[in-house]
């Protein structure tokens, strides 16, 4: 065989240096994206979760509107009877503790809250809620931690951890409104 027959046999290919420095630049790429994809991510965890506050306090409103006093959890306002066909919050906010889009919600009786008239259910309701969204992985799944009661003003705690009762501004936690 002749050796321009040998030297049209021979392989190309990317050289050690071409594919370290295509590496080297991916790892810059991701480098910059990851962080701003995190940060995407947890201001869409926390819209979903003010939203969803929201609509715990509207529950609130629609259940004291019908039964003269407020829920004491999350599966009250979920609830359904015979006299009661349609919940007032919607099967992915059925209970305490549930997880939605990285924030726990909770909904317990307000501080210093006392008992109030049994529902149209049955069950036992209260003067005064205290409901809570806090970040499941704080600084992953989200940063700011909500909280809201009777007074309706939406409350955030710049910490991750629910703003206590009874609210007050002051360090890392302020009120976001209504």
């Amino acid at each position: 065989m002749s050796r321009l027959a040998r030297a049209s046999l021979t392989i190309q290919g990317f050289t050690l240096i071409e594919l370290l420095i295509v590496v080297a630049i991916i790892g810059i790429l991701a480098a910059i994206a990851v962080p701003s994809l995190m940060r995407a991510r947890i201001s869409g965890n926390e819209s979903t979760a003010i939203a969803s506050i929201r609509m715990i306090v509207s529950a609130q409103q629609d259940y004291r509107g019908l039964n003269n006093g407020y829920a004491d959890s999350l599966a009250a306002l979920a609830a359904t009877c015979a006299k009661l066909v349609d919940p007032f919050l919607p099967a992915d906010l059925s209970t305490n503790g549930v997880i939605k889009s990285g924030y726990v919600f909770t909904v317990v009786p307000g501080a210093d809250s006392a008992s109030g008239p049994t529902d149209v259910c049955g069950r036992a309701t209260n003067e005064r809620f205290y409901a809570t969204a806090v970040p499941r992985d704080i600084g992953s799944t989200g940063t700011r931690a909500f909280a809201v009661d009777v007074g309706l003003v939406i409350w955030q705690n710049m910490a991750g951890t629910a703003p206590p009762q009874p609210f007050a501004a002051g360090g890392s936690i302020s009120a976001l409104g209504k």
